[in-house]
């Protein structure tokens, strides 16, 4: 079940997560958060996360598709909110 405050927490998080990776320019920095979020969808709803990822196992681990997982994700909590 996906509750409004699932969505919302996941949302901000994503999202502010989002744009300090976008500006950043500190690979310690990028690294250090896709490391969190990676955490954060281990923890997730499992029925959020399966709304979000599109059927991949990886998404939002995935060192290769990070920013375009993330930006992808923010996009979707967006439109659900």
């Amino acid at each position: 079940m996906i509750t409004k405050d699932s969505i919302e927490t996941a949302y901000s998080f994503l999202h502010q997560k989002q744009r300090i990776y976008v500006h950043s320019t500190l690979d310690w920095q990028k690294d250090d958060i896709e490391m969190a979020i990676a955490a954060y969808a281990d923890e997730m709803s499992p029925d959020l996360y399966d709304g979000i990822c599109g059927g991949r196992t990886d998404f939002l681990r995935d060192h290769q598709h990070f920013l375009e997982d993330i930006t992808k994700a923010v996009e979707m909590l967006e439109g659900m909110l």
